[in-house]
């Protein structure tokens, strides 16, 4: 590592708050790879959901409003972590990482020197790694990719052979590896009809193309400015982002007024009627509540139909891998929608909090 920088450009989260908390610093420590770890150069770092939220610490329970970038104000910082933890400062955010292996801490990672990867997000405890309890994410229990170099165990980096672009493939990891936990989690098969609110975001777009992938009919619901762009990632139906009558829009656009699976991350006023177009025996499965997490909850509906909920958060061991399968063999398309130079990382967030986007944003050092 004698060859390479001491320092780096990075753009490090200061504390819970609002954008300028996030200072772009051009003389941040290069990162020193640990035995079972490897340096890598960033090339492009994609934004999310857990960046704004951790940053304004809406995670915390005493925060119940939508994903608004400016919650900081009524949240605690006992439990301002998607883990109900607390979060350590400074912490360079940042998930989802293309780049390329430049060195090695140990003999573990001197295979992958010199290949272009993906980093799967959740830190594992590898002795034990099927216990939830024990995971962490990357950016947020550890420094991430909002920086010129990153460092990650060489468990969870991935090499990827693929022609897209590094700031294409910066768009997958956390919206991609969300969406087919979520799908797993709520067995979607080709029988299904998935509903996918919030269908324009990074993950309701991923949504679209993988339930597709398995052969499941899809019907989403995005805003009227939208509506196109999100027809183009190739749905079956796509609705207003709130009807009036939810179960009347689904009869007239596929003849029927129920779904087998409602794939969220929206939660907020719609809710309810989410729910009240669930078929006999149907499965809800949630990874997100970015137009509130405070919903109201009919019982009756939930056990005299025999229906199932499963909440999607930590991914199982292999997910990751599945993904760059996927990519690798050209079976799921990126939806890049802006990039941002590092240094307006501050800048894209409030894009990324706008959700006027289709897909994803993200920033390239």
């Amino acid at each position: 590592m004698s060859d390479l920088p001491k320092t780096m450009r990075a753009v490090v989260l200061t504390g819970h708050g609002g954008p300028d908390k996030l200072v772009y610093r051009d003389d941040w420590p290069v990162p020193v790879p640990g035995l079972d770890e490897v340096l890598i150069e960033v090339h492009a770092c994609g934004l999310n959901n857990t960046d704004v939220n951790t940053r304004t610490a809406w995670y915390s329970k005493k925060v119940s409003g939508p994903t608004t970038g400016d919650a900081a104000g009524q949240a605690a910082d006992e439990d301002s972590g998607w883990g109900a933890a607390a979060i350590d400062f400074p912490r360079i955010q940042g998930a989802d990482v293309c780049g390329t292996v430049v060195a090695a801490g140990g003999d573990s990672g001197i295979g992958l020197i010199g290949k272009r990867v993906l980093i799967d997000t959740w830190l594992r405890d590898w002795d034990h790694p099927l216990d939830q309890d024990k995971c962490g994410y990357f950016g947020s229990e550890c420094d991430g990719g909002f920086a010129q170099y990153t460092k990650a165990d060489f468990r969870n980096v991935h090499p990827v052979e693929s022609g897209l672009s590094h700031a294409e493939l910066a768009s997958f990891a956390t919206s991609y590896v969300t969406a087919e936990n979520m799908l797993n989690r709520a067995g979607v098969g080709a029988a299904d009809i998935v509903l996918i609110p919030g269908a324009s975001g990074g993950v309701g777009s991923a949504l679209i193309q993988l339930a597709k992938r398995r052969g499941a009919k899809t019907v989403a619901l995005c805003g009227g400015s939208k509506a196109q762009a999100v027809a183009a990632v190739g749905p079956d139906a796509v609705l207003p982002r709130a009807p009036d009558d939810l179960k009347a829009a689904l009869l007239g656009a596929i003849g029927r007024d129920t779904v087998t699976v409602v794939a969220d991350v929206v939660g907020g006023g719609m809710w309810p009627q989410f729910i009240d177009v669930l078929a006999r025996g149907g499965r809800y499965t949630c990874a997100g509540a970015i137009a509130g997490p405070m919903v109201e909850f009919d019982l009756r509906t939930f056990y005299l139909r025999d229906l199932t909920f499963t909440g999607a958060t930590v991914v199982p061991p292999g997910v990751f891998a599945d993904l760059v399968g996927y990519i690798e063999r050209g079976e799921i398309k990126p939806l890049l929608a802006a990039t941002y130079p590092l240094a307006k990382l501050a800048e894209a967030q409030e894009a990324f909090v706008a959700k006027r986007h289709v897909g994803n944003i993200v920033a390239v050092p």
